[in-house]
């Protein structure tokens, strides 16, 4: 059994590792907020358990074993998440914290039922795909917004960012999954955008907004 530390561990490692497979143990300790002696002292036990390849002054990688594992965590967290949204209609950024502790509890049981009344998803409500039991991840091929050219319409599919924050400012512009969006205009000098969805026939977003929004195109 995997203790709450380590599974923080797992998942903080799985989406460090995420863009080149491997991540630094001081990258590790300052996104943990925990001092280098300890976090080094970890990774020789994830060493010992085959869940990392650790050798002193070297990037940590995740083990085949160690991605399974960390892939199973982040599972319980994103089907939480779901059912926080779906099945308690609690909005999309207030479901993470609480999906941050509910993610410990130790029960096959508990989050296969959960997975069954969601009836088997396949994204969290932000649109990251949901790992399967055996911690596989269905991955779909999306282009961020701000690649799109003026007069493509596409669908909004997932969120690069889950922060409260970002997640408001959406809610504020009524902006969420599933909804159709026609590029009005597109600024060149600063890639800020003129679109429409929904009602609304002229809503500006900037470059950053555009840039942590995943899209289909139609």
């Amino acid at each position: 059994m995997k203790t709450f530390t380590e599974e923080n561990y797992l998942k903080a490692l799985y989406y460090l590792s995420a863009e080149n497979g491997e991540v630094g143990t001081f990258e590790l300790s300052k996104h943990l907020q925990i001092k280098m002696p300890t976090v080094t002292s970890m990774m020789k036990k994830f060493a010992e358990k085959n869940w990392v390849i650790y050798e002193s002054y070297k990037p940590i990688r995740l083990t085949e074993k160690g991605r399974e594992e960390a892939a199973l965590i982040i599972r319980k967290h994103r089907l939480t998440e779901l059912f926080l949204a779906e099945k308690m209609g609690i909005s999309w950024h207030e479901v993470h914290s609480i999906a941050e502790q509910i993610e410990h509890i130790n029960s096959n049981l508990f989050f296969e039922k959960m997975d069954e009344l969601l009836g088997f998803p396949k994204f969290d409500p932000h649109g990251s795909p949901i790992p399967d039991k055996n911690g596989s991840i269905e991955r779909k091929e999306y282009v961020k917004l701000s690649e799109c050219k003026a007069g493509e319409r596409v669908k909004l599919t997932a969120v690069m960012n889950s922060s409260d924050e970002f997640l408001k400012f959406l809610n504020q512009k009524e902006i969420a999954l599933g909804i159709v969006i026609e590029i009005l205009e597109k600024e060149p000098f600063d890639n800020s955008m003129r679109i429409s969805y929904n009602k609304k026939t002229g809503e500006y977003i900037s470059s950053p907004v555009s840039e942590k929004l995943m899209v289909e195109k139609i």
